[in-house]
């Protein structure tokens, strides 16, 4: 027997089983237990993140209420060809009858049509309307009644409507969302004049970029002081940036009204020194510049945080040793103390900026009609208008650019780049 056999022979636990067997099982032990100390964790981050952003991916294509509610119509819509330039004809007519009887008995026709109002506007009246008098219709000759009911029965669109959305999925939402609709031709985009959400994401994302911008600007130097005094008074600077995350949201926001308005602080002051003329008060609330000066406002420690966490890591010795070899106090920040800041930079840029494209309530409160954010419309969809799956769509937009970003970020800068100390 070789030294290797005799060693791998004599290599066995206190119970008599071969080590590499015990070691196994206490490291699938050890699996266990981590797994069982996470679990908690991982189904709270299920239900509370992974579940509602897999629910927000069904909403923006699920169209199951047209063929739920109007079965037999969806079937027979099947036969007629829009080309034709004719209504359908009694068959369909028949099949509407069918499907508004047992839709108004459930009290369900209100909500197809409200569905299918999103595409066209009119239809919703149109079934309410039909929704009450169905059960008075004698029988056949239906499409007569129906025309008689409401002449809009006669009309093509809504039955181009009723046929597009006749599936289970659609993507009627995401072309709402980039402000474009179905045609006799296809896809079209409406007139210029007429886009929302297109001006809105752009403007979501031009604001985002520039309160980043502002928050680099104004965070930087206060980071770099915080992280270069003496720790006892740098301890009690730091409570001054962390002292907003007492105030509530609101009552920040509320303030910044009162200092921007035009009857506002600010503006008194600049009356009142002569540098503005008491006529031609300055405008500097309900527009963007309002929305970056709040969220700049608001926003702020979440760049000062990473870029003093980074900095104080920063040895002084290296700005000292750059002076030591000739190098004067710009050029020794610029190519020492700079690029080892970059960290910070990265990580600050990246929580500003996710955090301001999705913020909805100070825009709401001081944008007024030109700093609103995309975000904005997708609350008043979820809680005013109710039209879930196009609040969805643009969710979904909205997170797939942030993905965009992200991945030109790392392709760019490195997310490698990117520390919080």
């Amino acid at each position: 027997m070789s030294n290797a056999q005799a060693d791998n022979a004599a290599m066995v636990s206190a119970d008599g089983v071969p080590l590499k067997v015990s070691l196994a099982r206490a490291l699938r032990r050890q699996k266990i237990r981590a797994l069982f100390l996470i679990a908690p964790l991982l189904i709270f981050v299920l239900i509370s993140f992974i579940a509602p952003i897999a629910d927000m991916l069904f909403r923006s294509v699920e169209n199951t209420i047209v063929p739920d509610t109007l079965p037999k119509t969806v079937v027979a819509l099947q036969e007629w060809d829009p080309a034709t330039g004719e209504v359908p004809g009694e068959s369909v007519f028949a099949a509407l009858h069918a499907d508004l009887l047992v839709a108004a008995d459930e009290k369900t026709h209100t909500r197809v049509g409200q569905r299918l109002n999103y595409e066209t506007p009119g239809i919703s009246s149109l079934f309410r309307k039909s929704g009450r008098r169905v059960e008075r219709m004698d029988p056949g000759n239906y499409k007569e009644q129906f025309i008689k009911i409401d002449k809009d029965w006669g009309n093509m669109a809504v039955w181009e409507t009723i046929k597009r959305l006749s599936g289970d999925y659609t993507s009627s939402y995401f072309l709402s969302a980039v402000d474009a609709k179905w045609s006799h031709d296809g896809i079209e985009f409406v007139p210029e004049n007429e886009q929302i959400y297109q001006t809105l994401f752009v403007r979501t994302l031009v604001l985002s970029v520039a309160i980043t911008f502002t928050c680099v600007l104004l965070g930087y130097p206060i980071a770099f002081l915080l992280s270069n005094l003496p720790m006892r008074t740098s301890n009690m600077l730091l409570i001054l940036v962390l002292l907003p995350f007492w105030t509530s949201l609101l009552v920040r926001t509320s303030s910044w009204i009162v200092l921007l308005q035009q009857q506002g602080v600010i503006n008194d002051l600049l009356v009142a020194i002569g540098l503005v003329d008491d006529q031609n008060r300055l405008e500097l609330m309900y527009n963007q510049f309002g929305t970056i000066v709040a969220m700049t406002h608001i926003l702020l420690p979440f760049m000062i945080l990473p870029l003093y966490s980074v900095m104080k890591t920063i040895s002084p010795s290296y700005v000292r040793a750059a002076k030591s070899l000739g190098a004067n106090d710009w050029t020794a920040f610029w190519k020492v103390y700079f690029p080892n800041s970059i960290p910070g930079i990265g990580a600050g840029a990246i929580l500003v900026f996710i955090l301001s494209i999705g913020y909805y309530i100070t825009p709401e409160l001081v944008g007024g009609t030109t700093g609103t954010f995309i975000s904005n419309r997708i609350a008043y969809h979820i809680s005013s208008s109710l039209n879930w799956g196009l609040a969805a769509a643009l969710g979904v937009i909205l997170l797939a650019l942030i993905l965009v970003f992200y991945w030109l970020y790392d392709k760019f800068v490195g997310i490698d780049n990117v520390a919080l100390g």
